[in-house]
């Protein structure tokens, strides 16, 4: 699978350079899932401090957000499905492809 979206990206980017089919370049974020704690993956907030700790996930997505070039950013979950992240990424990720923190931020 990894290999196949590579290979994709890596089409499209060239078809972008070359100026063909009106395409955009791609910029690639690969995330395991599995490698890393929840807290680590979406953020975490301490009770003690009062603060919000941004995990990889959202400084990733807001990375991507911030950019402007109008190139595609894929960020992809590469790693055995666990049913329990999947579920979790259902409920920060809305319809309209937009991430939703527990700190109350939308990116």
């Amino acid at each position: 699978k990894t290999s196949s979206l590579k290979v994709l990206a890596g089409a499209l980017t060239e078809l972008s350079s070359k100026g063909l089919m009106n395409e955009k370049s791609v910029e690639i974020s690969i995330i395991n899932p599995k490698s890393i704690s929840m807290k680590q993956l979406y953020g975490s907030y301490d009770e003690v401090t009062n603060e919000w700790t941004d995990g990889v996930l959202p400084i990733k997505f807001r990375g991507f957000a911030k950019d402007e070039t109008g190139d595609r950013k894929w960020i992809i979950f590469d790693g055995p499905v666990d049913a329990v992240w999947i579920e979790n990424m259902n409920t920060v990720l809305d319809d309209n492809k937009k991430l939703c923190l527990s700190s109350g931020e939308i990116i």
